[in-house]
């Protein structure tokens, strides 16, 4: 790759830091420019040629950055992709894109105007489980699926310290935290469902914001897709579980990736993204006489340096970004209503 991309991250805290960084210093089409730090300078530490701007405004004005990151808070991200995409940047956002469907309209025509890039970040496409889950779908040894169930649970019963997470504003609440993964991913798999319920609750004491969600997509050939997070699951559940005609399969969520970045293990080094053992996949199918057969299906890698080269290919050679447009919209109109 000759052609490097010079790239401004909006924020350096743990997103910048484990999410983003990593992946655009160690890509060989990104050059690692620049980082928002509005107070403690830490950017320098890893990467000592980082300049450090003490203000968004600033590091959107440097000319010499062509694609900026928006990893800040989420009511802020319309109004910053705005701002750089004015100033005639490329621009990739952390989800959710925007807080409405309407926004993201916007931001994807203002993008065409300005002949740049306005591309999502979806990381969860590239986790390892994710991946096992697709494989098993394409290969057809379920038959016709009957029901799907893709769940993210935690137990935190106490009330964070991100506000922008906490407080009822603008993309607030569990739904607008974990829901842009999960739909993603059935989006990606299945398309526009036909029909969606959605429900929310508030169980946390003091909560302001919604701390579970579950969402059920119909699909045609009577297929439904259940979406379910919650912020108070003491035994976590199954992360994949697909029912079809002619078999089951059941998977742990078990991607090591946020695990690594955090402990400092670069995209690059040998062990990254591999599960850990006793986390395989369990497939039961029906054999042609009603007896089931039992299998262990290990995992893939997961590597989200996939969505980086996605990025770069789009950017670069204007190959198809895999999170389309139309994929963020549908996403959005499920959130907002």
């Amino acid at each position: 790759m000759n052609r490097k991309i010079n790239t401004g991250l909006l924020a350096y805290g743990m997103s910048g830091k484990v999410f983003h960084a990593p992946f655009v210093s160690t890509h060989p089409g990104f050059q690692l420019s620049a980082v928002t730090e509005r107070n403690k300078k830490q950017a320098v530490l890893d990467y000592p040629t980082v300049k450090s701007y003490d203000s968004v405004a600033e590091l959107i004005a440097d000319d010499s950055i062509e694609l900026v990151i928006i990893n800040t808070p989420n009511y802020t991200h319309y109004d910053y992709a705005k701002q750089a995409l004015l100033a005639g940047k490329h621009i990739l956002v952390e989800k959710p894109f925007t807080a409405t469907s309407a926004q993201a309209k916007e931001l994807f025509e203002l993008a065409k105007s300005q002949g740049k890039k306005a591309l999502v970040y979806q990381n969860r496409r590239y986790d390892s489980g994710f991946n096992s889950v697709k494989r098993i779908i394409e290969s057809g040894m379920l038959g016709k699926l009957v029901e799907v169930h893709f769940r993210f649970d935690r137990y935190r019963n106490e009330i964070g310290p991100k506000t922008f997470k906490e407080e009822p504003m603008a993309a607030s609440g569990l739904q607008y935290d974990l829901g842009p993964h999960l739909l993603d991913q059935a989006i990606s798999l299945f398309g526009q469902p036909k029909s969606f319920h959605k429900v929310l609750s508030h169980n946390r004491e003091n909560t302001k914001v919604d701390d579970y969600f579950a969402i059920q997509l119909s699909y045609p050939n009577e297929l439904n897709v259940f979406l379910t997070a919650s912020m108070l699951v003491a035994d976590i559940q199954p992360a994949f579980v697909l029912n079809g005609m002619q078999g089951s399969f059941l998977k742990n969520h078990a991607d090591v990736q946020e695990e690594q970045l955090l402990k400092g293990i670069k995209p690059t080094d040998v062990q990254y993204g591999w599960e850990y053992p006793n986390n395989e996949g369990k497939l039961t199918v029906v054999t042609a006489d009603g007896d089931r057969e039992t299998s262990l299906i290990p995992s893939q890698k997961g590597d989200y340096t996939g969505l980086f080269e996605a990025v770069y290919q789009n950017i670069v050679n204007d190959v198809p970004y895999p999170i389309t447009e139309a994929d963020i919209i549908t996403q959005l109109e499920i959130l907002e209503h």
